[in-house]
Parts: C-alpha cells; sequence; structure tokens
C-alpha cells in the first residue's frame, strides 16, 4: 500500500496496437529487451484483450511497485529514488522515460513497438536538448543566427536554403554550438526544443519525413497553435487532470500565472517548459539553474510583488526584483510552504482568476513518426 494506507491504483502504463497472432510473450519480450528494462520483467505485467480499436497488449507496472517507486504518481523524486542519475548519463534518462510511462494514469498507446521505440528517443532528445539550451531572455524581440536564418514578414524566420534544420536549431537555442545568447520567448523556445528533438529521430527512423520537414521549414515554419496541432498530442484536460507530480521527461507542460494584474504584463501569462527528469524543469534564461516544481512555483508567484509601469506606460515584471524576493522567500521555510499551498493547485481556465494555482492538467508530447504509421502530417499549405 501506499503512504496513504489505500490500496494503489493500477496504471494503465503502454497499450501497443498491431501484434495480434506473435504471441503476448513474445512481444513482451521484445519491448522490455528494445527499452532496455528486461530486468524489470518480474514487475511488468503484461495482458492482452480486444476494444472497439480491435486487439491491443498493455504493460505496465505493478501498481505496488509503483506506488513505492512513484507514490501517487509522483514521479518527480524518482530519479533519485532509483540512483539514475538522469541528468549526466544517457541510459539513466531512457531508464527514467520507460519507467514514467509504464507507470502512467493513462495509457500511452502506439501502433507499433517501432512507434514505442521512437517515443522514448524523441522524449530523451528533447530532454537532452532542452538541457543544452540557453537563451536570452526578452518579451518582445526575437533573433536567430543569421548564417542559418533569415526573417521573412509573412512566415517569421525561416531557415536559408542548404541549412541543415538540425545545425539551424541547435545553432538559435545552444550557445556551445553558437557561441551567442539569442532572443526567444520561452513558448518559440519550446518549439525548437521539441522540433529538433524529432528532427533527430527522423532522420534515424524517417528520412523521407525529415526531408520533407527540412523543406518546410525553408517556406514557411509551423508556429504556436498550429504547431501543437501537427506535432503533439496532449494527455489530461481540465476535466480529468492528471496527476499534478506525473511527469515524464520529455514533456512540455504550462505554469500558469494566477494573479490577473500581472499576468497582463506581455511575456508574463505563464511559463513554458520541458520537464528534464530528475525533479528538474528547464531554465532557458539560466541553464545551469533548472527549476524544481517549488521553485517555479516561487518565482511565478513573486511576478506580482515585482510588477511596474515602463516609461510607455507598458506593465512589465523588474526580474532583479523578483530574483531577490525568491532568494529572501527561499531563506524562509514558512513563507515556502505558504506560497506553494497557493501555487500547486491546478490552474483555472483561461480567463478566470479566483482560487486556481499554477499546475496545469495536461502534459503535450510528440506525435507518432514512423513510416506507416506516423499521424505527424505535414501541412500541403
Amino acid at each position: 500500500m501506499g503512504k496513504s494506507g489505500k490500496q494503489p491504483t493500477d496504471p494503465q502504463g503502454i497499450l501497443l496496437r498491431g501484434g495480434a497472432g506473435q504471441g503476448l510473450e513474445a512481444i513482451r519480450q521484445s519491448v522490455l529487451s528494445q527499452l532496455g528494462v528486461l530486468d524489470l520483467a518480474h514487475c511488468v505485467h503484461s495482458t492482452e484483450g480486444m476494444d472497439a480499436a480491435g486487439p491491443y497488449q498493455q504493460f505496465r507496472l505493478d501498481a505496488k511497485q509503483a506506488d513505492a517507486w512513484a507514490p501517487g504518481y509522483d514521479t518527480l523524486a524518482l530519479s533519485h529514488t532509483l540512483q539514475l542519475d538522469s541528468g549526466r548519463q544517457s541510459a539513466g534518462l531512457m531508464r527514467e522515460i520507460v519507467l514514467s510511462m509504464l507507470m502512467g494514469p493513462v495509457a500511452f498507446e502506439f501502433p507499433s513497438v517501432d512507434e514505442l521505440v521512437s517515443a522514448v528517443r524523441i522524449r530523451h532528445n528533447i530532454a537532452q536538448a532542452a538541457r543544452r539550451t540557453s537563451l536570452a531572455f526578452h518579451t518582445s524581440q526575437a533573433e536567430r543566427p543569421e548564417d542559418c536564418w533569415t526573417y521573412r514578414e509573412d512566415f517569421g524566420f525561416v531557415i536559408r536554403p542548404g541549412v541543415s534544420l538540425l545545425r539551424a536549431l541547435a545553432k538559435a537555442t545552444q550557445p556551445d554550438v553558437s557561441g551567442t545568447l539569442y532572443s526567444f520567448s520561452c513558448y518559440r523556445a519550446t518549439e525548437y526544443v521539441i522540433l529538433l528533438g524529432i528532427a533527430e529521430e527522423l532522420t534515424r527512423c524517417n528520412p523521407v519525413l525529415y526531408a520533407q520537414l527540412q523543406a518546410l521549414w525553408t517556406e514557411r515554419p509551423i508556429m504556436s497553435g498550429r504547431f501543437h496541432d501537427v506535432f503533439l498530442r496532449e494527455q489530461g484536460s481540465m476535466d480529468a487532470p492528471l496527476p499534478p507530480r506525473y511527469f515524464v521527461p520529455g514533456d512540455r507542460t504550462w505554469f500558469r500565472n494566477p494573479d490577473e494584474p500581472s499576468a497582463d504584463a506581455s511575456g508574463y501569462e505563464g511559463s513554458w517548459v520541458i520537464y528534464l527528469g530528475g525533479g528538474l524543469f528547464s531554465n532557458f534564461w539560466k541553464r545551469e539553474q533548472p527549476f524544481t516544481l517549488a521553485s517555479k512555483c516561487v518565482e511565478i508567484y513573486q511576478w506580482r510583488h515585482a510588477l511596474f509601469l515602463d516609461a510607455e506606460g507598458e506593465q512589465r515584471i523588474d526580474e532583479a526584483k523578483v530574483e531577490t524576493m525568491v532568494a529572501a522567500a527561499q531563506d524562509n521555510e514558512g513563507e515556502v510552504e505558504r506560497i506553494l499551498s497557493l501555487m500547486q493547485r491546478y490552474r483555472e481556465p483561461r480567463g478566470v482568476y479566483q482560487d486556481g494555482g499554477c499546475l496545469d492538467t495536461t502534459r503535450e508530447f510528440a506525435r507518432w513518426v514512423c513510416p506507416g504509421t506516423a499521424d505527424l502530417v505535414l501541412p500541403e499549405e
């Protein structure tokens, strides 16, 4: 039983289609072997069944084991509990991804083992790219390396002909590649990091789709809501929220600013981040200081106390003041607990500011990408 004394709920884990006739044990061995977790076979349950979409095989971590490693679906301490060192070891990060998926409260569905393996690799790529990303903070300006990108009034930044999409994305976001920090919004930055993670996998598993993606980004990049629709799928909803501390490395999520006055300041409606694994979230402005769930909540809480009007009468946030107030709060355990009691609640719907916190109810991650089963379909116009 978990710490609450209640019987743990069965995780839904991973659901595979398309394996009919292969034999459940053969599929199970293939899945666990390709994911590098054959040693966990004793605590991974496998079942098969039929629903409206056809036959399936389901793989999930034993409920008691999941509750011991991540009680209440709290995966933030999973890496520490299992001593995985996800931040420095690629194998540890892969293992954290797979374990978090096997204990998922909502099933991760795939049409093949290949799609599952690609999904894990994409998550790994995204988390690694997010760790390497560092940007110059600016709420209204945007820059890109001029040897890779050019600006078009109709479509924004496009890559120059003949420039690798992988290189263009890495150079725009990673100072270790470019030697320079470029200005981004946090939302656009997450798009570049996600796109880089997907593109890296496409070069391995679906070079035709990669070539199409490369060509598209020289003409009309996909951004904002359309980026979400084309590249991402989403779990959870306002009516059926994911557990508040359940994250899988490579997830994109949103921390909402629940304070209406400061949320009106451009760029401070909230904060889009990538879950890196190991209990840490991306900090694109200071990559050497990634956020914990608590530190992100404390930062966003302090925005309300740093609001001011600039010389043009525009609402702004004094980042230096935020930093000072965050440091002061973190020296006061009681104040941190007070802030977290307010902020570590689910967010309210957009436009509503009453008693909600900053935690989102959903997570976003990449669509399927393999030939024959990909549902990442690029628009023709």
